[in-house]
């Protein structure tokens, strides 16, 4: 089943090339948006199954995104940024970030991190339900 994934980035040209990237090398639908603000409405909608986020961006940049999203959501964040640093990378890791992509990536960067962060997601998920199963019901 196609996931959905959303691309977070100030640059209309860098959102452009992720929905093409998207859109022509998986099956997944794509929404984007230049806004951190509007992106963190769009994840509470509940049906985002990614998000790939620039690291560096106006009002809220990725890791503040990230802290937002992890606030109630637990899915999958990717970071991508040409301001790749060992602190800010380790600070995203702490947060919870899945993966963090270095600009300029390869098309298969992003297709590989995608295609690892949504199997992870139904891991988790998976893992989740299995433990459901096993608790005993209450009283």
């Amino acid at each position: 089943m196609p996931a959905r994934i959303l691309a977070v980035d100030d640059e209309p040209g860098m959102l452009k090339l992720l929905a093409m990237i998207i859109r022509e090398k998986t099956p997944h639908t794509v929404e984007t948006t230049n806004n951190p603000v509007e992106a963190v409405q769009i994840v509470r909608r509940g049906d985002i199954d990614l998000v790939i986020a620039d690291l560096k961006m106006p009002g809220l940049d990725g890791s503040e995104l990230l802290e937002a999203i992890r606030a109630f959501s637990e899915i999958p964040v990717i970071i991508i940024t040409a301001y790749g640093t060992e602190e800010a990378a380790a600070e995203t890791r702490e947060k919870g970030v899945f993966d963090f992509i270095l600009k300029p990536f390869r098309k298969e960067q992003i297709v590989l991190g995608i295609e690892r962060a949504l199997a992870w997601s139904a891991l988790q998920r998976e893992n989740r339900a299995l433990k459901q199963q096993r608790e005993p019901p209450p009283g």
